[in-house]
This record gives structure tokens, sequence and C-alpha cells, in this order.
């Protein structure tokens, strides 16, 4: 049993669906970032860094957090879902971390929530969420996943994708990234990750 500390984010959903994904099972301690539960004493001792998600592995006691390093560890603890050349699966996992999460979350904070306060923000992360949905949409050209299989690279860009209304972009303009957020979002354990700890939305349709 794994203890799931999360809430209806990105960063939140891509646990929750390899959690789906590897059929492990798991308890849903929602964490409610808008209240700042996040900076609980008790939250602290799980994750130092304040954030969702974090998880406790009853089966080992290891207390983990970083959903990049979370999904690693859900990887090498089942065997699964690391693609068909681990150093591949790295790579798309590392530029998700370094770049996509972090630059759409920037897209989300200026043009979304922040719309008009500072047009330099704006403009510059706009224009590199364009580009990265271009990288995404090259790789995806001749092959169906990231890492050629579906794997933990897959799982952690997904969700990030699935915000595309918030960043203002269009889907159809990516064809090869759209096809691959279509198959990801008809996975049955995707749709039941999505919704975790709470339904907020449908997932988005193009």
């Amino acid at each position: 049993m794994i203890d799931l500390y999360t809430w209806a984010t990105p960063n939140g959903r891509k646990i929750s669906i390899a959690l789906e994904e590897l059929e492990l099972p798991y308890a849903v301690h929602a964490v409610d970032i808008g209240k700042g539960e996040q900076f609980a004493p008790e939250f602290l001792d799980l994750s130092p860094n304040n954030k969702i998600p974090a998880i406790v592995d009853r089966d080992t006691g290891r207390t983990m957090m970083e959903s990049g390093a979370i999904l690693l560890y859900l990887a090498d603890k089942t065997g699964r879902l690391k693609g068909l050349d681990t150093w591949v699966t790295l790579e798309w996992l590392m530029l998700q971390m370094a770049s996509v999460g972090p630059i759409l979350g920037q897209v989300h904070h200026f043009v979304k929530y922040n719309a008009g306060k500072a047009p330099y923000a704006e403009t510059r992360f706009q224009q590199e969420a364009e580009r990265l949905y271009g990288v995404l949409d090259r790789r995806l050209t001749e092959r169906e996943y990231l890492a050629d299989e579906y794997s933990i690279a897959d799982i952690a860009t997904w969700p990030w994708i699935s915000r595309f209304e918030w960043q203002q972009m269009d889907l159809a303009a990516y064809p090869n990234l759209l096809r691959w957020y279509l198959a990801i979002a008809a996975r049955p354990a995707v749709a039941r990750g999505y919704h975790v700890p709470f339904y907020v939305n449908d997932i988005p349709s193009p």
C-alpha cells in the first residue's frame, strides 16, 4: 500500500496516473494547496520543499517527494513503464522536469492568472511554450510515445499538456502531439488517475 499526498494539479496527477497504470494499491490524502495545507508541519516531514505530491511506501517505509523522483521510484519498484531504453526515457522525463513543467507553469501564472501585469514575461513564456510544444511534436513525428514505448516520460508530460487551454495553445497546430494526447487521454488508467483526489472537470478534449 502506498499513501499518496496530492492535489488536482499536473504534478499531482502524474503520480495518481502512474499508480493506476501500475495497478498499485494506494490511499489518497488530499493536501489543499489553496488553503496552504502544504505548509503544515506534518506535511513538511514528508515533503521538505512543501510541494505535492509526496508518497509513503508502507511496504518499504520509504518517503518520497518530487514527482520525477517518485515516478522513477515506482518504475524501479515494479520494473514497468521504463520505456524501451531507460536512458532515452530519462532524457524525456528530464525535459519535462526541467522545461515543460516549469515553463508551462509560468504561462499559467503570467498569462492565465495575471494577464496584463507583466507583458514581457507573458511574451517570453508564451513563446517558450510554443517552442516546447514544437519540440514534443517533432519528437512524436515517427514514434507513438516519447520514449517509443509508453513510459513515465509520457505520464510526466501529459498532465501539463492537458492544460493546453490554460496555456492558450491550439493543439491542432501540433498534429503529432494532438494524436499522442488523445491516445493517452483514452487510457482507462489515465482517466481514473486524472480525477484524483476528486473530480474537477472532464479531461479536456481539443
